[in-house]
């Protein structure tokens, strides 16, 4: 048995903290990095037992999805297809499991918690695990070593061309741990587009009194969506009218085309 098979890991049944999460990409030097496919889906951890989302809340998948599930933990997404992120939120968020629709849910796999070892040497382990235990719900995400930042540009253009969110990148020697790791980081493009603002709506908590956020109608597709991050506390003060076309940002498309986590970013004309 290969060396890696015997290293020491550990394996907590219950719940083990707070989960790892990603930085931005500033200018860092991605040389001997390893980088992978950003999947837009729900976050979900399994601890050996039980499949939680990353706030802590149980995910109520069908029996024959945790069955396959190993005795070790792992970290990924829960996802289908580029594109149905409202598809995949509403069959793993739903409180009584469709068994029907939870055939086109893959758990992508991309770390072990408790696993002593590189990241090489996790997805080695999970691969040898899925080889002497094959399943169609579970997939270790394929890291590829990254030969210059160029080449991990190179790498986004394709996956965003795909349809993709965008990538991670990590060093593939960074053991897992709590709370954001500079050492793991996501890089995403954005689009922008323009919308007519066809109602605006009030804050709540921090927000009351002023808008909270703007509903809109992009004015070359015609889907209407809602808009209510990127506004300085000014703008939420004396919001554009109704009637006034902005210009905003957002990342991709979903299946109904509908703009992923739109973001205001200037007026562009009034009435």
């Amino acid at each position: 048995m290969i060396r890696f098979l015997i290293l020491f890991w550990l394996f907590c049944a219950t719940s083990f903290g707070e989960v790892m999460l990603l930085k931005e990409y500033k200018d860092e030097n991605l040389s001997g990095w390893v980088m992978s496919q950003k999947y837009d889906g729900v976050r979900a951890i399994w601890n050996g037992k039980e499949l939680k989302s990353r706030n802590g809340n149980t995910i109520n998948a069908p029996e024959n999805f945790i069955k396959a599930l190993p005795d070790f933990a792992l970290d990924g997404e829960l996802w289908s297809e580029v594109g149905e992120f409202e598809f995949i939120t509403s069959t793993v968020l739903d409180e009584i499991p469709d068994d029907k629709a939870w055939e086109n849910i893959k758990y992508m796999v991309f770390d072990l918690p408790r696993f002593d070892g590189n990241l090489y040497q996790k997805m080695d382990y999970l691969n040898s695990f899925l080889s002497s235990n094959p399943s169609e719900f579970i997939s270790a995400i394929k890291q590829i070593e990254i030969k210059d930042n160029n080449h991990a540009f190179a790498f986004l253009d394709m996956v965003v061309a795909n349809g993709g969110e965008g990538i991670v990148v990590r060093d593939p020697n960074t053991k897992y741990t709590s709370g954001r790791s500079s050492s793991i980081l996501k890089i995403k493009k954005w689009r922008d587009s323009e919308c007519e603002i066809v109602a605006i709506n009030g804050g709540k908590g921090r927000l009351e009194g002023k808008m909270g956020s703007l509903e809109c109608v992009d004015i070359f597709s015609k889907v209407a969506f809602k808009i209510g991050s990127g506004f300085s506390d000014e703008i939420r003060t004396n919001p554009p009218k109704i009637g006034t076309i902005i210009t905003y940002k957002f990342q991709n498309l979903t299946k109904n085309n509908k703009p992923r986590f739109p973001i205001f970013l200037r007026v562009k004309r009034g009435e």
